[in-house]
């Protein structure tokens, strides 16, 4: 299927704007989905987004569609939506899925793929192949008619539900992408995520401010140097799970200098100089997806996975509680639970052989 026959955004947040924008700057034929219209009239209207800052100028969309049958033809489908919505879409878009066709998850967190691919066959979709990569910007809607974005990431790494699929893949998307690498497997990849070690520990750290919805930036002031420890234990747990996958992180002072460029001497002057991270603003409420998105997609599947492989995570465990209770919510049981996996009830070493299955 060649690439000519379009390429369907889905999602039309910061992300799923800036994606559009980012490829359609690259000459690219893009077609923007979103369940809300309303949301994207100027850019309906105009057939363009108007993208500012690290992305700069008025860039061609092809369409504005909310009926996911106009993905059929798409040769390539990017997902920009939360990922807590992914069952929802996978469910939406399977009737319209034939073979040859890919679908690329944006800011998947830990085995996004996985978690697609399985709902995507529960739906009666044919086989596709779904592989995954983080947020590549850092960007946020600007009216209805633009997206403003504060930073590109100069780095990411790119996996998939399987093995073949990114095979199959990646020398396109890291033409498309060049700040791609391959990663060794989904589970690599999620865990270099420096949003996943950040945002519930520095929220956990703030408590009362973001619950008054208090003014703060959420990584200028929200760390000191001695709650930045919380992070450092976290990232301590990252680690673990990962080296019991077969994988090894860079250290986030690394990754962060990857992603934007920062300081490196420690992690606390590595995230205040993160340019893009300067003006970010905390959630005004606990509830909010930039929390309880990480902890459903990200740390519930964490733990499961150090679970089966014998590994300790006692910050994980505690900040999953801890917003659990705070939120009345069982984000164990909401969450990415290795059922939606299709890994429910498989030892370690299963888990490891599926991740190496072609």
């Amino acid at each position: 299927m060649s690439v000519f026959s379009g390429i369907g955004v889905v999602g039309a947040g910061g992300e799923g704007r800036a994606v559009a924008a980012y490829l359609a700057s690259r000459d690219l034929p893009v077609h923007l989905h979103t369940r809300d219209p309303r949301a994207v009239a100027g850019i309906a209207n105009r057939r363009e987004i108007d993208a500012e800052g690290a992305l700069n100028g008025r860039f061609p969309i092809r369409s504005v569609s909310d009926d996911p049958a106009e993905l059929a033809g798409r040769a390539v489908i990017l997902i920009a939506t939360i990922t807590t919505a992914y069952p929802e879409v996978a469910a939406r878009i399977a009737p319209y899925l034939s073979p040859g066709q890919v679908v690329v998850l944006f800011s998947s967190k830990l085995c996004g793929s996985v978690e697609f691919a399985h709902a995507l066959a529960v739906a009666g979709a044919p086989g596709v192949d779904v592989v995954e990569t983080d947020a590549l910007f850092a960007a946020r809607p600007d009216g209805t008619g633009g997206v403003r974005v504060l930073g590109v990431k100069g780095w990411n790494l790119l996996s998939g539900s399987c093995p073949v699929a990114v095979t199959r893949h990646a020398g396109q998307l890291c033409e498309w992408f060049p700040m791609l690498e391959v990663a060794g497997n989904p589970v690599e990849r999620g865990l270099h995520d420096f949003g996943a070690v950040a945002h519930v520990p520095i929220a956990l750290a703030n408590l009362g401010a973001i619950d008054r919805a208090e003014d703060l930036l959420f990584y200028l002031e929200g760390l000191s140097p001695r709650t930045v420890a919380l992070l450092e234990r976290t990232e301590a747990e990252f680690a673990a799970v990962a080296e019991a996958y077969g994988a090894r992180l860079l250290p986030m002072t690394e990754v962060l200098d990857r992603y934007y460029g920062c300081t490196r001497t420690c992690l606390l002057d590595a995230i205040r100089t993160v340019e893009p991270y300067k003006a970010i603003a905390a959630p005004a409420s606990l509830d909010h997806r930039f929390l309880t998105e990480d902890i459903r997609s990200t740390l519930v599947p964490l733990q499961a996975l150090a679970r089966c492989a014998g590994v300790a995570t006692p910050m994980v465990d505690a900040a999953i509680t801890i917003m659990s209770v705070l939120g009345g919510e069982d984000f164990r049981r909401t969450g990415r639970t290795l059922r939606r996996l299709d890994w429910d009830g498989l030892s370690h070493d299963r888990i490891l052989r599926r991740l190496a299955a072609a």
